[in-house]
């Protein structure tokens, strides 16, 4: 289960994509501007491959405020993905 203490600041997101794994299941979190409003963008995805040689119906996204509590949103967001996205990477193999 991923926590809070697995990722680095909003500060470091402003800046650069921080991407990570878990288990099989790889995550992305990236700043989105939506209307002249900063977002977090959370992606996940199954292994083995990276953000940019996954085909995007192969990847699950969506958008959190860009505070500390749209970055606790979005990591519950991932751990409930968890299952789904490990059951695709099964079927895809």
């Amino acid at each position: 289960m991923l926590t809070r203490d697995d990722f680095l600041s909003l500060n470091f997101i402003e800046k650069e994509d921080f991407t990570g794994s878990h288990k099989g299941m790889r995550f992305m979190l990236h700043k989105e501007v939506v209307e002249d409003e900063k977002k977090l963008k959370a992606y996940v995805w199954s292994e083995p491959f990276g953000f940019t040689s996954t085909p995007d119906e192969q990847k699950l996204s969506e958008l959190f405020a860009f505070n500390e509590e749209g970055l606790e949103q979005a990591i519950n967001w991932m751990n409930e993905r968890y299952e789904l996205v490990r059951c695709r990477e099964e079927y895809l193999i």
